[in-house]
């Protein structure tokens, strides 16, 4: 069902990046997520002129998918793409937040994206966030 690489998500990510409002950053970010079912569902980055009331691509992909596929949604696998305006490939990971919510909606999940030398990297929820915020039961 999926590549090893996660180059189909790549792909789609790639695609998203190119519906990004990045008017002040000139960061254009897509995230496309295979879900537990299969499906696959992207987002990308909305920057606004208050800053940190923008989103990012990989938390708009999983919104996509919440919404789509409801509350019990399950992350198998995201990849990320960041470009300039002019398209050259930028070195972005996930952020803290986004790296939370991509370990609570899926544990085990597969993040691609590119390294500082344009490598492809595809690393676990838990190698990015090995001290995931988890709350205590009640």
């Amino acid at each position: 069902m999926h590549q090893s690489d996660l180059g189909d998500l790549r792909e789609q990510a790639e695609r998203a990046s190119r519906q990004a409002r990045a008017p002040y950053s000139g960061l254009f970010v897509g995230a496309a997520l295979r879900s537990a079912s299969g499906q696959i569902h992207r987002g990308c980055n909305v920057e606004n002129g208050a800053l940190p009331l923008g989103s990012c691509a990989e938390r708009g992909a999983i919104a996509a998918a919440v919404l789509a596929e409801g509350p019990d949604f399950g992350l198998v696998e995201i990849a990320v793409v960041a470009k300039t305006a002019d398209g050259t490939v930028q070195a972005v990971s996930p952020c803290g937040a986004c790296r939370q919510l991509i370990a609570e909606s899926g544990p085990g999940a597969r993040i691609g994206f590119h390294s500082t030398n344009n490598a492809w990297v595809i690393a676990t929820s838990a190698e990015l966030l090995p001290y995931a915020f988890v709350l205590p039961e009640s």
